[in-house]
């Protein structure tokens, strides 16, 4: 059994032992009761069978994904990885409160990148929760370049912990691959989540996707992927020409038909689940975005064991449970 602060209680173990009668005076059991013996031993493996699959359980959380702030949760039995600090510490607690979270839980967090959409809330978080926090040394020195505290010193991060892209590291029971992604970013990259037997992706803030990040997601039962913007609404939308360039770069974002052409030619067609994140709300519209993933998806026969779902900014999305 888990607690809501994450910590596991025991639970006595269930033999099927103990649901067979015991003979009396060393005779075996009468024939008469070894009908209903198995069918307690059936009864009770099943039972075993559903609470196992209780225990054995990662979920993903959307709590905020777009140009105005990104943050996800990522948990295990025992573990809860935030991914991203984009929102400011007040609205990250609202937000897991509203689904249900202990606030004080997290296990450690994740930054993939030092643009501010996903860093805002970092420093209040790490003072109030006081947990590891992970991001490349490259990552690290950009953030702490562009934050002064009111006295006007960089904060300093307690617990930091620094990784590199392509080399995997342990929370708790979840291992986690970080890896390079195309972004005017100091070392951006994306992360895949493993425990358990369930494998989480999440790569978003990327303006292509090379062979190497395509290889990175395969085998991904949660597909958390970028769907910024329609082409045609950034381009005829209020950007000025300097930032349209930077947005449809090769380090810029990717666009709905970039995520099309991923779905419909290299996408393993494995996830139960792809969720489309940090739409933007000036050059996107998420009916737009959601039928150009799942146009892609039913031409490879994937809608049938593949569910679309929509990461919005100023709501938390449910929790995906496997």
């Amino acid at each position: 059994m888990t607690t809501a602060s994450g910590s596991r209680h025991p639970v006595a173990p269930v033999t099927v032992r103990d649901a067979k009668p015991k003979p009396e005076s060393g005779n075996r059991v009468p024939d008469a009761v070894t009908p209903r013996y198995r069918i307690a031993k059936k009864l009770l493996a099943i039972h075993s069978l559903h609470a196992y699959a209780a225990i054995m359980s990662l979920s993903v959380s959307m709590l905020a994904s777009g140009s105005r702030g990104n943050c996800a949760i990522v948990a295990s039995t025992c573990t809860k990885i935030l991914v991203d600090a984009g929102i400011s510490c007040r609205e990250t607690f609202k937000r897991m409160k509203t689904l249900g979270e202990d606030t004080h839980s997290l296990s450690a967090i994740l930054i993939t990148h030092e643009h501010s959409d996903h860093v805002y809330g970092l420093t209040t978080l790490a003072k109030k929760l006081r947990v590891p926090i992970f991001m490349t040394g490259a990552t690290h020195q950009a953030w702490a370049r562009t934050i002064r505290d009111q006295s006007g010193e960089r904060p300093q991060l307690e617990r930091l912990e620094k990784f590199e892209s392509g080399h995997g590291f342990q929370v708790g029971d979840i291992a986690v691959k970080p890896f390079t992604i195309p972004h005017d970013a100091a070392d951006p990259v994306g992360f895949t989540f493993r425990a358990e037997g369930i494998k989480v992706g999440i790569a978003t803030d990327l303006g292509y996707l090379p062979v190497s990040v395509r290889d990175h997601l395969r085998g991904c039962d949660v597909l958390v992927m970028e769907s910024n913007h329609d082409l045609e609404m950034l381009r005829g939308g209020p950007y000025p020409w300097s930032v349209k360039q930077r947005v449809m770069s090769r380090v810029g974002h990717l666009s709905n038909g970039a995520l099309a052409d991923f779905l419909t030619n290299d996408y393993d067609n494995i996830a139960t689940f792809v969720v489309l994140a940090h739409l933007s709300e000036q050059n996107n519209n998420p009916e737009i975005a959601r039928r150009e993933a799942e146009k892609a998806l039913a031409a490879r026969g994937g809608l049938f064991h593949n569910r679309v779902l929509l990461a919005g900014q100023s709501e938390a999305l449910e929790p995906i449970r496997l």
